[in-house]
């Protein structure tokens, strides 16, 4: 087996591009993020130093992006019920006033799933919390999608609090922040806020989003709300955010 190599994309500011395969790895509704389609894509370029690539024989098996922020302000005192979106939103609102940044927030770890179950996605958080570390951040914040949740009508406060025998959450990408010195800190109710016709619901999704009320969609962590008599419907995911201290 090849040995799997970790790198900034600072030092390999050449393949840049490689971020943007996710591998099929999301749904495809959770590509329409509003926040995500306008900043996401800004991260690399302006933050190289806080993406991470990981390779084997040239090949790119997983990546990952943080973003700096400053926390707290006067008017940022506690983390974020709108999660994802808003640390998204702050760290370039922080880049633009040249506000100078103490923390940061992993943005995501994505590892291609023919490696999955070798230990990667640790090493991956092991090296953003180094990577965070050395810019001289005192604290690494995560709003974690736990996508080990299967039942949408469970409430996130609910599914949170369940353990193993051992005492680590049940859900994996929880469990991984947990084993590397991670507290859950509380639930961001509206981390991703993902809006569209009826009709765009029903391409992402293949569902037919013909009735007014709440829609189980696969891999959505809550139901989708439609509304029929408006054309719409709106995904409010909820996120966990959990405080890595450095």
């Amino acid at each position: 087996m090849s040995e799997i190599v970790i790198t900034t994309l600072a030092e390999r500011p050449e393949v840049t591009g490689w971020l943007g395969d996710f591998w099929n790895v999301w749904p495809q509704f959770m590509l329409q993020d509003l926040v995500a389609d306008a900043l996401i894509g800004q991260v690399a370029p302006e933050f190289a130093d806080q993406c991470l690539i990981a390779t084997e024989d040239d090949e790119l098996v997983a990546h990952s992006r943080s973003i700096p922020f400053a926390f707290p302000l006067e008017d940022r005192t506690e983390l974020p019920s709108r999660g994802w979106d808003q640390v998204l939103q702050w760290g370039f609102e922080d880049l633009r006033h040249e506000r100078e940044t103490n923390v940061s927030s992993a943005l995501e770890i994505v590892v291609k799933p023919t490696h999955l179950g070798r230990g990667l996605s640790y090493r991956m958080l092991a090296a953003m919390r180094d990577a965070v570390k050395a810019k001289g951040h005192t604290t690494l914040y995560a709003p974690v999608r736990p996508n080990g949740k299967t039942d949408a009508r469970m409430p996130m406060n609910q599914y949170v609090e369940q353990v193993r025998a051992d005492g680590l959450p049940i859900d994996p990408w929880l469990r991984v922040h947990v084993k590397a010195g991670g507290k859950i800190v509380k639930v961001a109710s509206t981390s991703m806020l993902i809006a569209g016709s009826l009709a765009e619901w029903r391409s992402w999704t293949g569902l037919p989003f013909d009735r007014t009320g709440e829609v189980i969609v696969p891999k959505a962590l809550v139901p989708v709300l439609a509304d029929v008599e408006h054309d719409r419907a709106i995904y409010a995911e909820p996120n966990v955010w959990i405080q890595h201290d450095l």
